[in-house]
């Protein structure tokens, strides 16, 4: 399968090597001039415009920070719209606002595109191993045809119903994650206040209701107030307004978020944008005596 990436950041440039290392015909574009040079290693062209990715693959996978992005990289000049051939399917991988995913796949099916959404959860780490859970939104028949791919991308795929629906469920983790990320950064605080040795806190609680992905993987971050990149704040902020944004189209209340996401306005405010999600632990400390 001739299969195209756009967008090689953080997660589209481990996620096109892995393609390639699958064994599919690779075929790349990045925003950044120069990013994504070392592809070449493992099989993936480079091309000059989305376009020109459209025009050589089947499956063209998109992956870019933000619901404008996705539409520029789209509809823009040059963009996959105008290089994909009639039957060519797109499978936008961004984290974007649920009901502008709905619109561009009515806009592309009028040039016979066919679209999914298939939003990832597993970070940066999911990304390079290739064990992402994949939420897919759209046709039966077309995740079918993508299913291959990604196979070779993630560990876990789910057909979570029409397009948009993998937006949706993609605002719910992102949304259970900011709980789990808030919950454990200030127990974590609590402990070091309280004189514990929080190292054997940690290993006590794992054995408990108290374990998670965030309480075994950034327990230690959040310890050595050093937060190097998983997924960024400022990235986890943006998925969060579109959770929010999608509450406020269903009447839903969401109060951990909206605290969540102001917290992350501050961080990213005082310059730590670029930090992974956990930093949300240096806004605790602050607010409890310890240096942040």
């Amino acid at each position: 399968m001739r299969v195209g990436f756009v967008g090689l950041g953080t997660m589209g440039g481990p996620m096109a090597a892995n393609a390639a290392r699958a064994g599919f015909e690779v075929t790349a574009w990045n925003r950044t001039p120069g990013r994504g040079a070392e592809l070449a290693d493992v099989g993936v062209r480079l091309a000059p415009s989305p376009a020109h990715v459209a025009r050589a693959s089947e499956v063209v996978v998109t992956i870019v920070s933000d619901t404008p992005d996705v539409e520029a990289v789209l509809f823009g000049p040059d963009g996959v719209a105008e290089g994909a051939a009639h039957g060519t399917l797109v499978v936008d991988m961004s984290t974007i606002s649920p009901s502008a995913t709905r619109a561009f796949a009515e806009r592309l099916a009028e040039r016979g595109v066919a679209m999914l959404d298939a939003p990832v959860s597993g970070g940066s780490e999911g990304a390079q191993k290739g064990t992402l859970s994949i939420f897919v939104g759209g046709e039966a028949d077309d995740l079918e045809r993508a299913r291959s791919l990604l196979a070779s991308l993630g560990t876990t795929i789910t057909h979570v119903g029409p397009i948009g629906s993998g937006q949706a469920v993609k605002a719910v983790n992102q949304v259970i994650l900011a709980g789990g990320y808030l919950g454990v950064a200030e127990g974590i605080v609590l402990a070091m206040k309280a004189g514990l040795d929080v190292e054997q806190v940690v290993a006590a609680l794992s054995g408990g209701a108290a374990q998670s992905w965030v309480l075994s993987n950034r327990a230690g971050r959040m310890l050595a107030n050093d937060y190097p990149l998983g997924f960024k704040v400022a990235l986890h902020r943006k998925d969060l307004r579109i959770a929010l944004e999608l509450a406020g189209e269903t009447g839903t209340t969401l109060p951990i978020s909206a605290l969540v996401e102001t917290i992350e306005a501050g961080l990213i405010a005082r310059g730590h944008g670029d930090d992974d999600v956990s930093a949300v632990a240096r806004a605790i400390r602050q607010l409890s005596g310890l240096a942040g």
